[in-house]
């Protein structure tokens, strides 16, 4: 698979750096650069590329107005010099956004999240695979089906777990390859154990022990990951993490 890839930056220097991270990643298509936000627009109805990586702060038409303009089938990672507006790519449901100054490596963890989300798109347009199996719920394992394999996963090990649309991907601290399985989060809440995992959006169940800050924003610093807590589930969490 290859992701056609598009940069939005009014600075030069940010897009060429940018397009050489693409240029030298594999799976990565660079078809354009642009820095007036603008004429990217009309480009990008035109022919929408896979994965969008659209600075936030631009004159004239910031990215945050641009996202809402872009087709849903392309994929936003945001990119910008302040944490504060990097919170604010959840709104728009942003795949990632990156902190600059921006390194190859987490361009690369970005990257990754792109072509899961395409992958789990196209199994989903295949006949559906059986559904995953499952140990009695609040085990400290379980099986869960992963291509063609029953696969056991021990919850010591979990960091956290996020939704990609019908499928799940389980996130591991002890080095082990990120799993992905067809399943909902709803059933996975069950079979994890009540007192050790919460779930914290829609798209997040996080492993309470391995949370190593929460800040102001209600954003929660685990592993390498930065995961906002919505309004839907701020409550449960704070009663969670009140009584811990």
């Amino acid at each position: 698979m290859k992701l056609k890839c598009m940069v939005i930056d009014d600075e030069p220097p940010a897009v060429r750096l940018m397009q050489n991270f693409i240029e030298r990643t594999q799976n990565l298509e660079f078809v354009g650069g642009y820095t007036d936000s603008v004429e990217a627009v009309q480009i990008i109805k035109q022919n929408p590329p896979d994965v969008l990586f659209l600075d936030i702060q631009m004159p004239d038409l910031d990215g945050m107005q641009l996202s809402k303009m872009v087709p849903p089938e392309t994929k936003i990672v945001f990119s910008t010099a302040y944490k504060e507006y990097a919170f604010d790519s959840y709104d728009v449901s942003a795949i990632d956004y990156l902190l600059k100054p921006i390194s190859y490596a987490k361009f690369l963890k970005a990257v990754q999240k792109c072509v899961d989300w395409y992958e789990m798109k196209l199994a989903s347009e295949t006949p559906s695979p059986a559904p995953a199996v499952s140990t009695p719920a609040n085990s400290d394992n379980f099986f869960i089906k992963s291509d063609s394999l029953l696969v056991r996963i021990d919850t010591s090990e979990i960091l956290y777990i996020c939704a990609l649309k019908d499928y799940v991907r389980f996130v591991f601290d002890s080095g082990r390859k990120p799993i992905i399985s067809l399943m909902t989060m709803k059933n996975l809440e069950q079979m994890l154990p009540a007192d050790k995992f919460v779930r914290v959006s829609r798209s997040y169940i996080v492993a309470i022990n391995k949370i190593r800050s929460v800040d102001k924003n209600n954003c929660i610093y685990i592993g390498d990951e930065v995961v906002r807590v919505t309004d839907v589930y701020s409550d449960q969490f704070k009663k969670f993490i009140g009584g811990c």
